[in-house]
């Protein structure tokens, strides 16, 4: 059971990033400008609006520099940008992003299939963007992907996590994400391995990234949650996948995560009404359905008159 129902779970939306990189359908630069603006009126703090990889590896995000140039920016919104290396990072920067997000793979597999390097090499990379961001107004967070689980070496072991946990906090980055990639994580898994990171890593400094690949999604936020964590990724509809990790759906959907907060008396700040409204226009932007629950059935308080047969019998 939930300990604590009053402490606000803050939701960073990743949609326009993570849910837009392996959509195969081109989103207009002004579409995407048009999303995040209308995120930013939802009630977000923060928002993940795009990344500075290569645009042969994400063609789908190769206008990144335009986005985050043409987006109307809201007081007390952190912009997030996704960052390879230092060329990514100084992309960003001259972008506008407030914070720049590094990603390594606990699996050495993965991180060379995502990134083309082994561990040892993407550490060292992240120096030096530690290095450019030193004495600016720049956040630094560096995400771990396959956390909890790889699709090509299985099992990775908290011991490993926690080594790149050290890692990072050497490094002197703000805040740390601990990434399910490709929906792995069990709730048990995540209650015991969220506990002792946090007995390094304050709250207000860890994000959890969960993907709903295998229907473990939002119990795997309430375990996290239950732990100590209170920050947490998601995408409007359930967007995205990792696309260099097999069978990687869509990570847990926003609006149903919302809902369930709001079902469980836990504040989240986020307009849920303006979240439906806008899941509702993404099968038209995008050409198909999306996985989200809360956008097909309504919420629990959207109620349905009565059949007029049982009405006359009330």
């Amino acid at each position: 059971m939930i300990n604590d129902f009053s402490q606000r779970l803050i939701v960073q939306e990743v949609a326009p990033r993570d849910g837009l990189q392996i959509e195969p359908q081109w989103v207009e630069t002004a579409d995407k400008i048009a999303l995040i603006d209308q995120l930013s009126l939802a009630g977000f703090s923060r928002i993940e609006a795009g990344s500075f990889v290569s645009p042969k590896a994400i063609p789908a995000l190769r206008d990144g520099d335009e986005v985050f140039r043409g987006i109307q920016r809201q007081p007390g919104v952190i912009y997030v940008a996704l960052i390879p290396n230092l060329k990514g990072a100084e992309r960003a920067i001259a972008a506008g992003a407030d914070e720049l997000n590094l990603v390594m793979s606990a699996s050495q597999t993965h991180n060379l299939a995502n990134m083309r390097m082994r561990c040892e090499q993407s550490l060292a990379a992240f120096g030096d963007v530690v290095s450019l961001a030193r004495g600016t107004t720049l956040s630094l967070n560096a995400s771990i992907a396959t956390t909890f689980g790889c699709p090509f070496e299985g099992k990775i072991s908290e011991d490993r996590v926690m080594q790149i946990v050290d890692a990072y906090q050497e490094l002197g980055v703000d805040g740390i994400s601990l990434a399910d990639t490709t929906g792995m994580a069990n709730p048990r898994q995540v209650y015991q391995l969220v506990q002792r990171v946090l007995s390094q890593v304050p709250a207000s400094r860890l994000t959890l990234h969960f993907h709903n690949t295998r229907g473990l999604g939002l119990s795997n936020v309430l375990a996290a949650y239950e732990a100590g964590a209170r920050r947490f990724d998601a995408s409007l509809g359930g967007l995205g996948g990792c696309p260099f990790a097999p069978g990687a759906s869509g990570n847990i959907c926003t609006e149903d995560l919302v809902n369930l907060c709001e079902e469980m008396g836990i504040a989240t700040g986020i307009d849920l009404p303006h979240l439906l409204a806008m899941s509702r226009r993404l099968p038209t932007l995008l050409g198909h359905e999306m996985p989200g629950q809360v956008a097909k059935a309504g919420r629990n308080c959207d109620l349905h008159p009565a059949p007029d047969d049982v009405m006359n019998l009330l």
